[in-house]
């Protein structure tokens, strides 16, 4: 199958089947989701979840939370992986902020690398989930299951997966398509054990319609 091919059917696959597909992360503002998403690397929504309600009603601005101490914060966050460094970056990232962008979360992606924090994945989410830009998030689902139905090939960083992602989804799909991909990652093309025989897609899979090899 060529690989034009594919994207097509799994992305008209996906228009059918998930209409609807958003973070699992809950948010109101742009500062919000902001905060939730440097707080979920490698940590769950669910429990991103957890932490961010009795956070928001500590420090609900950037202004607040840039007027707060790293330990502090810690103790709000105390449950996700990574606290220590995740204060450290929620502090710094709401002091540039203020002092940088009055304040506002930037719609631009090379800006918002720039925050304490914010790598390239997590400034693609904002862009995209915030803005509806067409930038392309790659977490470990997307990067695992773009190369299991063989979207992506060879691809030895998210970077090489985002920029093939890139060359062969339509720009309008591009915000929804991340979605598809983590949501289809997290509950059926699981890590250990991906859920084949329910997964809709495995006639166009190149993981499921490739023999095991044998020794």
């Amino acid at each position: 199958m060529q690989k034009k091919e594919r994207f097509d059917k799994v992305l008209a696959w996906f228009e059918a089947n998930m209409p609807i597909a958003e973070t699992e992360l809950e948010y109101r503002t742009p500062y919000e989701l902001l905060v939730a998403v440097i707080l979920s690397a490698q940590c769950t929504d669910k429990r991103v979840n957890q932490i961010t309600p009795p956070f928001f009603e500590r420090y609900p601005t950037p202004e607040l939370l840039a007027g707060a101490t790293i330990e502090e914060v810690y103790e709000y966050i105390r449950s996700c992986s990574y606290p220590n460094n995740k204060a450290k970056h929620l502090t710094g990232m709401a002091n540039m902020l203020v002092n940088d962008f009055k304040g506002e979360v930037p719609d631009d992606v090379n800006k918002l690398q720039k925050l304490p924090g914010v790598g390239r994945k997590t400034a693609n989410v904002i862009a995209s989930v915030v803005f509806n830009q067409p930038t392309l998030a790659v977490d470990t689902h997307v990067f695992r299951v773009a190369a299991r139905i063989g979207l992506s090939t060879n691809a030895k960083n998210p970077l090489q997966t985002e920029q093939q992602l890139m060359k062969y989804i339509p720009e309008a799909l591009v915000p929804k398509a991340h979605h598809w991909l983590i949501l289809h990652g997290r509950y059926v093309c699981k890590a250990r054990k991906p859920e084949c025989e329910k997964c809709g897609l495995k006639m166009w899979c190149k993981y499921y319609n490739t023999p095991p090899t044998t020794t």
